[in-house]
């Protein structure tokens, strides 16, 4: 008789099972929503692209973007994804709402970028953030112990002030992914990277704006940008969303734990918002 599976065998399994819906025939659409959080979600993403770069019955993509970026790594990676995808198929970055920093590099991947009208673009640059609390902890009675081998192990620890080192090599990490980013725009936008180096200062722009600085192809809305996909596939502008295909139970915690992360946001902005009064 085996032993019963442990809960995080389980969940590993269920892990494993994402397979996408995709559409015969039809331009897919892939929606690139929220901030790039990296980890599991950006994985998914991965994949699903994959599978649709392999998919015979795909004749193109459309990635619908309304996203302000976020992990500089997993948006590199979203990038590397749909540059592959569009090395293989035709590819169209809608920008729906937002597409700035790293929604914006995912963006550059595809084939061509169509943006609504008044949809926010740009944001070319790198930040790094993060809290400092070590008087906020003093006050508290709080101390903390560290011990650490190498000199910069612990960098950014909040419990602390950083060293002149520590800032010195932090900011030459944030410049090196800054780099990057200039030379993606420059190789993705045919501009030279001076051309870029006088956009990258994180500020954004309105799509009008933005295509006449070269940062997109074309205005539109998504259905633009299924027609433009159809077109270079040769296909009839049909499409249909894809998502990867979970079992139910993974489908019922995340929407619970989506519920439950809205709820308690709701809860802290009335909570915060309640001092104010009339």
């Amino acid at each position: 008789m085996s032993a019963p599976d442990s809960p995080g065998s389980i969940f590993q399994r269920l892990r494993s099972w994402p397979h996408p819906r995709l559409p015969g025939g039809r331009v897919a659409i892939v929606r690139l929503h929220g901030p790039i959080q990296g980890g599991g979600r950006t994985a998914d993403q991965v994949e699903l692209l994959r599978h649709l770069r392999e998919a015979g019955r795909v004749p193109a993509v459309v990635i619908d973007i309304d996203s302000p970026g976020g992990s500089a790594t997993a948006s590199d990676d979203l990038f590397l994804a749909v540059r592959r995808l569009a090395g293989a198929k035709p590819v169209v970055a809608a920008i729906r709402g937002v597409g700035a920093s790293g929604a914006y590099l995912a963006a550059l991947g595809a084939s061509t970028i169509v943006a609504n009208p008044v949809a926010v673009v740009g944001s070319i640059g790198v930040i790094s953030v993060g809290p400092r609390a070590p008087r906020l902890l003093e006050r508290a009675g709080i101390s903390v112990d560290e011990v650490r081998a190498g000199r910069l192990k612990g960098m950014g620890a909040p419990w602390r002030d950083e060293t002149d080192e520590e800032r010195a090599k932090e900011q030459s990490i944030v410049d090196s992914f800054y780099e990057v980013f200039v030379d993606r725009v420059a190789d993705a936008r045919g501009l030279s990277r001076d051309q870029v180096r006088e956009l990258a200062t994180g500020e954004v722009w309105l799509a009008e704006q933005a295509r006449e600085l070269g940062l997109i192809d074309r205005i539109g809305d998504i259905e633009t940008a299924v027609e433009v996909a159809a077109d270079l596939a040769g296909v009839p502008p049909k499409a249909a969303p894809v998502r990867l295909r979970r079992p139910f139970f993974m489908r019922l915690v995340d929407r619970f734990a989506t519920r439950m992360a809205a709820s308690i946001a709701d809860e802290v902005e009335l909570r915060a918002w309640d001092r104010l009064r009339f």
